[in-house]
């Protein structure tokens, strides 16, 4: 059995008891040495961190544990560093939901103009956490949940030094729900870049390949809690050649979901306001010693199950597969080598190594994938630098902005709106 040192950087957060739901679980496999709870919000740390606590408690897990807002204190031995941070808070993404509909834009958290926004924002203090951990515990592998994924996985592994892995709980729960559909042990072929993926093929060890019949019957997976559900039509499905994640219907519907957030009352931020202060009244209740149903509802499906599987598959060399956010390398042979995309991937004591893939005959995944990738380059860019240039240009490739006039207005606008937390913006 493994013994680990795990530090969680945004702990506050209300996804946290999942994750320490998913330790209890794993207890098996992994014992904690140690486990702190690092976060900047006192009043989160303190309700769901004593919430953890009293989960490890009840467990029966005999660890060190520690709640604290000293991020070098949370480093110190870590095996293993958590992130799940969001700066500016459910605030932020409020703005980031709302203001560009003034605009006729698309506002979400990860992708169009929002996710743009936030990961300006992220990017910045991820860079810091990966400085900390270079000079406190450089061997210590970082394990980022951090939105938006990809562009920020493709940061730390392009600008840092840091032993990094992007994690999602979206190809968890495509792969579970195509596995059910199949009715046996399919092999899945899952293709892209964070919340921009498809499964391409669905095969049975003797070679029959599913993905067409699923596609005639318009076999989609199931859609998160945090999106609207507008469906894929079997015409779309045929066109696409490919079973899309739920993200997808913001390039595929646009229209629709354009309408659907200008007709809703509240945004999405605010509903998960109001179901973060019901979990935190929860989580305040000294007889409660496990994570809530509720906490299903803010979309984090299976992430404790995706997050402490990948731990225990490096802590062990289990040497089992995940689909994970890494360096490309070669595996796709339109990607650049050093392009973040979300691939299976054999995880082990070393890390990742990329699983070969066929080559991918699809020329709308391959073209989709291309100008997105273009746009989270220089989303990379601007964020690291602080160039309007890049930022513009990265605005101007998205699939979900295009105009340069609404785009250069809500830039300016959100630029304002979040101004405390873009100082790469006042150099």
């Amino acid at each position: 059995m493994k013994e680990i040192t795990v530090a969680v950087i945004g702990s506050g957060s209300t996804y946290c008891p999942e994750l320490v739901d998913g330790f209890i679980k794993a207890r098996k496999t992994l014992k904690l040495k140690r486990i702190v709870f690092m976060d900047i919000d006192e009043r989160k740390r303190t309700i769901v961190g004593n919430l953890c606590l009293r989960m490890l408690k009840n467990a029966r897990i005999d660890c060190e544990a520690i709640l604290t807002d000293d991020l070098n204190e949370a480093l110190r031995g870590a095996d293993f560093v958590v992130t799940q941070i969001r700066v500016g808070k459910l605030p932020a993404r409020h703005l980031d939901e709302t203001i560009p509909l003034k605009y006729d834009l698309i506002g979400q958290e990860t992708t169009g103009i929002g996710g743009f926004f936030k990961a300006l924002r992220t990017i910045p203090v991820l860079l810091d956490i990966c400085a900390r951990i270079e000079a406190i515990c450089p061997d210590a592998w970082l394990i980022n949940f951090t939105n938006p994924s990809g562009i920020v996985t493709e940061c730390i592994l392009n600008h840092t030094k840091v032993k990094s892995i992007g994690l999602c709980n979206v190809p968890i729960n495509m792969l579970d729900d195509t596995r059910e559909e199949a009715g046996g042990n399919a092999e899945i072929t899952y293709v892209g870049l964070n919340h921009l993926s498809w499964i391409t093929d669905v095969r049975f060890p003797n070679g029959e390949n599913l993905l067409p019949a699923f596609l005639e019957k318009g076999f989609h997976t199931k859609v998160m809690e945090n999106i609207q559900d507008d469906g894929f039509s079997m015409d779309c499905l045929r066109a696409a050649q490919g079973i899309p994640s739920s993200y997808l219907q913001y390039y595929y519907s646009r229209a629709a979901k354009l309408a659907h957030q200008k007709a809703e009352e509240k945004s999405r931020a605010q509903v998960c306001m109001e179901i973060e202060e019901q979990l935190l009244a929860m989580y305040s209740d000294e007889t409660v010693v496990e994570k809530p149903a509720l906490l299903d509802k803010r979309g984090g499906h299976k992430y404790s199950l995706a997050a402490v599987s990948l731990i225990d598959s490096i802590a062990n060399d289990l040497r089992d597969t995940h689909v994970v956010n890494i360096l490309n390398n070669g595996t796709l042979d339109f990607m650049e080598d050093n392009d973040a995309v979300e691939i299976a991937a054999v995880i082990g004591a070393d890390g990742a190594k990329p699983i070969a893939i066929p080559k991918l005959q699809n020329e709308h995944i391959i073209s989709l994938m291309r100008i997105v990738k273009a746009y989270e380059r220089l989303t990379v860019e601007a964020a690291v630098t602080g160039s309007e240039v890049a930022a513009m240009n990265a605005l101007m490739l998205h699939p979900l902005v295009g105009d340069w006039e609404k785009a250069h207005a809500c830039f300016n606008e959100m630029k304002q709106a979040h101004q405390a937390y873009l100082p790469q913006f006042k150099r």
